[in-house]
């Protein structure tokens, strides 16, 4: 009997108390041999609003927590979908060393709550070791899935929540205090979405004036403010991100290698233009600016699909990646092309030319030019004759190899995430 009344409260917690309903509806008119209707439940079909809101938004189900006593120990919590190899480049990975070196600085615990997959402990291991980044706390890990109505998160006074998307955030802020909550956020995320419903929940996010944002670059900074944000001017920001030499740098290559070429292939990223790069990598092959017989092209992603190019050219696949991996085949490109149809430039580009690499991505809004990067970055417009345009003229800068060693030495990008994140940890430990 008290099995049976677990399962019925299982059942309500998961559902609602409509879907419930419905069940007893539907068990009664089958005991009784009679339509579910005659016993008062309706067409069977039929979904609340907030059933039909639930099943739709699954993934903004807010953080079931309860609260633990106090301890000596202070905690910061990631809250992101994964921490799988495959999640990790760029912002995961941006997130978890901001959130170590601000544990470490309030000599507190570092938490990574997972809402997607279970935490591979091996992954931040990498992550961390890479960077020389050592924990003053043990490392805890929870998983917290959307779909699970089950788990629990414990919190306690003086918790902090640093949220890794605008529907990580939207999850955690039913369930924690707003002034513990810090939105990393590294992209216009209203972009990810045509103009519907998600958009409008990740505008209503973004316009929070109760919570901290610290933004990824002054241009994404300086976009989201001129776009209206005025929450963000007032509770924000900005960073800009760090290419440590001990990872990024060119590495020697091999007696008669040919040239390398790298696109980043993410068919299923639709702001990365997939399909877009693949018909300037065509064009290009068909006009010699990209010579099989001198080029080796790389796909470098997830989810590539097989692709042949102009003369019958199969080009070189590379799938999930570790760090270490992606920072070693980076360091032996000669010329990139990494599209990103937002304001942000995103990071495959900077981690190019900060191994050495003269790199062409597109312009967008307010990002027009990115020398201010890297005199080996080039910016074109959004049209595939310029795209090509382009690529001819990093050609030739790669081939100028001493013009293109200036420019890297010149590179104005930041080398130590300790540096990049200082003032705004300092900021924050303050004020937290």
């Amino acid at each position: 009997m008290i099995d049976r009344a677990y399962r019925v409260y299982c059942y309500w917690k998961t559902h609602g108390t409509s879907a419930l309903r419905e069940l007893v509806y539907r068990k009664l008119g089958k005991k009784l041999n009679v339509s579910p209707s005659l016993v008062g439940g309706g067409d069977s079909s039929q979904k609340s609003v907030a059933q039909l809101h639930r099943q739709r938004f699954e993934s903004l189900a807010p953080l079931l927590t309860y609260s633990i006593p106090a301890s000596g120990v202070r905690r910061v919590s990631i809250v992101t979908d994964s921490v799988s190899s495959g999640s990790l480049f760029g912002g995961v990975g941006t997130a978890l060393i901001f959130s170590a070196l601000l544990a470490n600085e309030l000599n507190a615990q570092l938490r990574i709550v997972t809402r997607t997959q279970r935490a591979q402990p091996e992954n931040i291991d990498h992550i961390l070791a890479l960077y020389g980044i050592k924990l003053k706390h043990e490392l805890q890990f929870k998983f917290a899935a959307f779909y699970d109505q089950k788990y629990e998160l414990d919190v306690k006074e003086g918790d902090l929540f640093v949220t890794t998307s605008w529907w990580t955030t939207a999850a955690t802020l039913p369930s924690v205090p707003r002034e513990s909550i810090i939105y990393l956020l590294q992209e216009d995320e209203r972009m990810f979405y045509p103009f519907g419903d998600d958009r409008v929940k990740c505008a209503d996010t973004l316009r929070n004036s109760e919570i901290r944002f610290l933004i990824n670059t002054k241009l994404l900074f300086d976009h989201l403010i001129s776009d209206g944000l005025s929450n963000i001017a007032a509770k924000g920001m900005w960073f800009e991100p760090a290419f440590p030499a001990s990872i990024f740098h060119p590495r020697k290559k091999q007696a008669l290698q040919k040239k390398r070429f790298f696109f980043y292939a993410r068919p299923n990223n639709v702001r990365n233009l997939f399909y877009l790069g693949i018909e300037v990598i065509e064009r290009a092959i068909a006009e010699k600016v990209l010579d099989p017989s001198e080029w080796e092209i790389c796909l470098v992603g997830k989810d590539i699909p097989s692709v042949v190019f102009d003369g019958d050219y199969v080009p070189k696949k590379f799938e999930n990646l570790t760090w270490s991996q992606y920072a070693e085949l980076a360091g032996t490109i000669d010329v990139g092309l990494s599209l990103m149809s937002t304001p942000h430039p995103s990071y495959p580009p900077l981690d190019l030319v900060a191994s050495g690499a003269v790199v062409v991505t597109n312009r967008f809004g307010s990002k027009t030019d990115l020398s201010g990067y890297s005199h080996n970055l080039i910016c074109a417009d959004l049209e595939r004759d310029a795209l090509v345009e382009a690529l001819r003229s990093a050609v030739t800068l790669a081939s100028k190899q001493l013009l293109r060693e200036q420019n890297f030495l010149r590179n104005g990008l930041a080398g130590d995430w300790q540096q990049a994140f200082g003032k705004i940890i300092k900021q924050l430990s303050e004020e937290l």
